[in-house]
Parts: C-alpha cells; structure tokens; sequence
C-alpha cells in the first residue's frame, strides 16, 4: 500500500481532468521533511468520504507540496456494521491507544461517556488530540473512512437518544447468563456499546441501561481495564 495522506477537503476528482490537491501542515511536513518526497512520488490521498485517491507529486514547496490526482477508487475496508462505542475515557495516553484501536477494528463513532465514576474529563484539546489520532491510524490501517469522535454527553442521555435502536449492549462484568457467545446483528445494523470506567458502572447505571432494554454483555471472570473492555466489544461486534 502507497503511503497515505489525509485531505481535509474533499477531492473534487472529474475523470480526464487535471484535479489538483495542495497538502500543507503536518501531512506536507511529513511528505517533505521525512519521506523526502520528490516530483514523480506517488502516493494515496483520502477524504473521509470513503474513496481513495493514487496521486504523483508535481512541485514541493518548503511547506506546501501540490499533487495531481489520477484517479478515484472506490475501496472499502469497512465493517458490515455500523458500530457506536460509548467509553468513559481512561487517562492519559490509554486514550490514544483506545482511539487508535477502535479505528483499526472498524468502529464507525467513539462518544465519550460520562458516568457517576468516570476519571478524565473530555474538554476541547483533549477530542482535538484525539480526533488527529483518529487520521493517523485511519492512515496506517487503511480506512477511507474516519472514525468521528462525537461530543461528550452522560449516560442518561446516551440511553435516552438509543431508545428506539435494537441492538444495544452494555459491559457489565456482574452479569453472566451461562454463555460467551453473543448472536450477532444482521448486516447493515446498528450496534451501540457502552464500557463504563475504571470502578465501572454503578448498580444504578446499570438498573437505568438494563430496564430501556440494553443487553448486558460478560466479558469473562476477569476484571478488564475500560480500554481493554472496550476492546473486546470491538471485537464482538466486528466478527
């Protein structure tokens, strides 16, 4: 795979023309500095809008580099799914890491959630960081299509706008019904998965989710980290 850079715009390709894109920033400065780009490199643009764009370097600049499209492919390497993960952020850098991960495993949205025990609050340059995270591994693994970091919102909230949706699973490491395997939505569905925080969700929280209809999901007779829980639900809903 050619190396990939993001397009915050998207790609007005016309086939037979002669479409244009001009990289600046942090992609430019990459192209550049450290791939050491010249005319002639080829290398991937995406847009987000799920298509992926080979292109040719035509002129580099200090820090602008203008490349023309070739052509448009439209390549999908996303889940038959479309799957929201609620989490209550950890610290630090295991946010990133969660990020990182979801993209890899094809999560269409991430909300951070908050709960009555949450430990890191979600402002502005924290989701800002994020959502670069979000390019950076859309870059590497392939995706055409980012993953969105929604808007923080509490649980109470997350329940009442899923009201209506079908498949909603919560992790609840209290719950076992005898049985690991969970069936699978048809695809196409909609899937909503809410991981609690360190200490978890409170009986209450769980009360709350359990009686609007949300399935409680057991993840094993081990206690596992919010972005491991995380994870593993991931995993689930991406067989």
């Amino acid at each position: 795979m050619a190396d990939r850079y993001y397009v915050d715009q998207p790609i007005a390709f016309e086939p037979g023309g002669a479409t244009r894109v001009t990289l600046a920033g942090s992609e430019a400065h990459h192209l550049i500095h450290v791939m050491r780009a010249t005319v002639g490199t080829s290398v991937t643009l995406f847009d987000g809008s799920g298509a992926e764009f080979p292109a040719e370097v035509q002129l580099v600049g200090r820090a602008e580099i203008e490349l023309a499209v070739l052509q448009r492919d439209e390549v999908d390497r996303e889940l038959a799914r479309y799957v929201t993960l609620a989490v209550a952020l950890p610290k630090g850098d295991r946010q990133r890491w969660l990020v990182e991960k979801a993209v890899e495993l094809g999560m269409t949205k991430l909300i951070p959630l908050a709960t009555t025990r949450s430990v890191a609050q979600p402002v502005r340059h924290v989701l800002d960081r994020l959502r670069r995270a979000v390019v950076e591994a859309s870059k590497q693994c392939g995706r055409n299509r980012l993953m969105r970091i929604a808007e923080p919102i509490d649980l109470p909230a997350l329940i009442a706008a899923t009201r209506e949706e079908p498949h909603r699973w919560l992790a609840h490491p209290g719950f076992s019904d005898g049985t690991e395997e969970h069936p699978l939505p048809m695809p196409g569905a909609r899937v909503f998965m809410a991981v609690g925080p360190e200490g978890g969700f409170t009986a209450e929280e769980v009360a709350l989710a359990a009686a609007a209809g949300w399935q409680p999901i057991h993840l094993g007779s081990r206690i596992l980290r919010t972005e491991t829980a995380a994870l593993a639900m991931a995993v689930l809903a991406s067989r």
